[in-house]
């Protein structure tokens, strides 16, 4: 009964929105309310404690995630403003014309740039508005974006997720992030592949984005592999995703038409560095305050620090916000600098950011209600009851199924570090009892949750955010889901086959 009742928020979330079409803020206020009655009179959860987990969610919604989704958008709005997109949009057509390239090049290479730098949505909002202004279709822009995000989430936020599992399961760090890049290897190949595809789905076009498919996933594999055996869990997205982009540029160059080639750019130097002024701010402000800088990180991490305690299940839960290393923040002054340098007022900035603001409050709504609705099944023992049945029913089968609690995780907390902190222990235990490596199957929850994230209802609503799209969430969840469902298949045969 108590699995019945836990399964309950989820399925009715996916009806919801899948099937019955509603709309993320909708569905998500529904969901919630159902999830707190359960939590009453199901699992017995008192009121003080489903009052003090909500809070807590509705904190963690507004920071980190809804802080980045809105200067993220920002971000994009200004340069729409300063009518300097329009450069960057000219810039992505020199590099080819070949739409599958430019959905490439956005979505996989600078998204997971994005991703590996900053993660927490960026690295949907950001190429997702960039497509679109492209003049892709928005549930198409959503869809790839949302598809793309999903490898590079593994080292999300400088390894954000790993370093959260080693410490979670006191695991090694350098070996948890090989056996993530192992399980990962297939998936490669295939998602620069499904991206290409579902750009150009022609048949005389398959050699060609198989071709450029294994190239690209060669690049991020041998780059990806090397750096987390070396160095660890901060820079493998970062290494991946920027020889990515190197080697997606240098193939639409050379294989440009011989029209393209002759065509020269009218953009000088100074016109490009101006409109990009902005994401390279940004880019620069994330590297200079991540763990690639220990000193400076950790005397910025102590100073402008918010702490809120909450009394849930009898004891204290901690709530913290570094301001100088939020990355909302380094968002918001790398696109306000970056937009005075642009040459538009501090009056008109703040025009645009209070109009994102209304534009996003659909959102707000959604993302505050679903990471209220995980607090509150993570605290009442929802999530564990769920875990534990999954580990009992499966039995010596589990490590195929292992990814799949990591997927859960994300699906419903909408973070890959979350689905660590609150699977990555179990994986390891029932490793132990398995007779399997603690190593390989808590590295299955992280790559599990990377698989999750491409259906996660928080991404779908920053996706659906950034294309202007809201109400469309079930639309996009549809489109999304044999995405997702593919890619944990394929993590659970290898993790299964290499136990």
């Amino acid at each position: 009964m108590n699995l019945i009742l836990a399964i309950i928020p989820v399925v009715l979330l996916i009806v919801l929105m899948a099937f019955f079409k509603m709309s993320g803020d909708r569905s998500s206020v529904i969901s919630l309310i159902v999830t707190m009655l359960i939590a009453l009179f199901g699992f017995h959860f008192s009121a003080d404690n489903l009052l003090f987990s909500f809070l807590y969610g509705a904190m963690k919604a507004v920071s980190p995630i809804l802080i980045i989704i809105l200067m993220a958008i920002f971000s994009y709005n200004v340069l729409l403003k300063t009518k300097k997109m329009e450069i960057i949009k000219q810039q992505f057509s020199s590099i080819s014309t070949d739409k599958s390239i430019q959905v490439l090049l956005l979505t996989w290479g600078f998204g997971g740039l994005l991703e590996a730098m900053a993660g927490f949505g960026t690295a949907v909002a950001i190429p997702a508005a960039i497509l679109i202004s492209l003049g892709f279709k928005p549930i198409f822009s959503a869809t790839v974006s949302l598809i793309a995000n999903s490898v590079a989430t593994a080292f999300g936020a400088i390894g954000t997720p790993v370093l959260v599992l080693a410490k979670e399961t006191n695991l090694d760090v350098q070996v948890l992030s090989t056996n993530v890049v192992l399980q990962l290897s297939v998936l490669m190949f295939l998602i620069p592949l499904v991206l290409l595809f579902l750009t150009d789905p022609k048949i005389k076009s398959l050699p060609k984005n198989v071709f450029l498919a294994l190239l690209v996933g060669s690049v991020s594999l041998g780059s990806q592999y090397v750096a987390a055996r070396y160095m660890g869990a901060e820079s493998p997205a970062i290494i991946g995703s920027i020889l990515s982009i190197i080697v997606i540029v240098v193939y639409g160059k050379l294989t440009g038409r011989k029209q393209e080639k002759a065509q020269k750019s009218p953009l000088t130097g100074k016109e490009i560095l101006n409109a990009w002024s902005i994401y390279l701010l940004i880019l620069l402000l994330i590297i200079l305050t991540s763990p690639l800088f220990p000193g400076l990180r950790t005397t910025l991490e102590n100073n402008w620090v918010t702490r809120i305690s909450l009394p849930i299940n009898d004891s204290p839960v901690n709530y913290t916000i570094s301001w100088l290393t939020h990355a909302g923040l380094l968002l918001f002054v790398g696109t306000f600098v970056g937009g005075l340098i642009q040459g538009a007022k501090v009056k008109e900035l703040f025009i645009v950011l209070w109009n994102t603001v209304k534009q996003l409050k659909k959102t707000f709504v959604t993302v505050i209600c679903l990471v209220g609705l995980s607090t509150i099944m993570d605290t009442a023992g929802m999530i564990s009851v769920i875990a534990t049945a999954l580990a009992t029913a499966t039995g010596s089968l589990y490590p195929l199924f292992a990814p799949v609690i990591g997927c859960l995780g994300t699906f419903i907390t909408g973070s890959d570090t979350s689905s660590n902190i609150l699977f990555g222990k179990l994986q390891a235990s029932v490793a132990g009892h398995i007779g399997v490596s603690p190593d390989w199957l808590s590295a299955a929850n992280t790559v599990g949750a990377t698989g999750g994230k491409i259906i996660s209802p928080q991404s779908i609503a920053i996706a659906t955010s950034a294309c202007n799209q809201q109400g469309k969430e079930g639309e996009i969840l549809k489109a999304a889901i044999p995405y997702a469902l593919a890619y944990v298949v394929i993590t659970g045969i290898i993790v299964y086959l290499f136990a």
